[in-house]
């Protein structure tokens, strides 16, 4: 079995379940290191480097495929819901 890989590209090591003698060592271990609020910034800003936007193309696509399922939910959504009501209406009809 494979192990996996972190962003970095190195194996890391699989992880135990805690037992309750480790359950304490676990709680004892240091705390993360805390990120100044530059160095945030420029995390931030990097990450926002990393973002690919849809061409115009692309998002007039989508839209439109987006469009065209709703129109077929409304539809089908109207069918069903018409068929229902004939149905107990019909269904109330003999009790009558």
């Amino acid at each position: 079995m494979a192990k996996a890989k972190s962003p970095s590209g190195r194996r890391t090591q699989p992880v135990q379940p805690a037992i309750a003698g480790n359950a304490v060592a676990a709680e004892t271990a240091a705390p993360k290191k805390r990120t100044s609020i530059p160095q945030f910034i420029s995390q931030v800003r990097a990450e926002g480097r990393k973002i690919v936007w849809p061409s115009r193309k692309e998002t007039w696509i989508t839209s439109v495929m987006v469009l065209i399922m709703v129109v077929i939910a409304a539809i089908f959504f109207f069918v069903v819901d018409a068929g229902l009501s004939l149905a107990s209406r019909f269904i109330l009809a003999i009790g009558q």
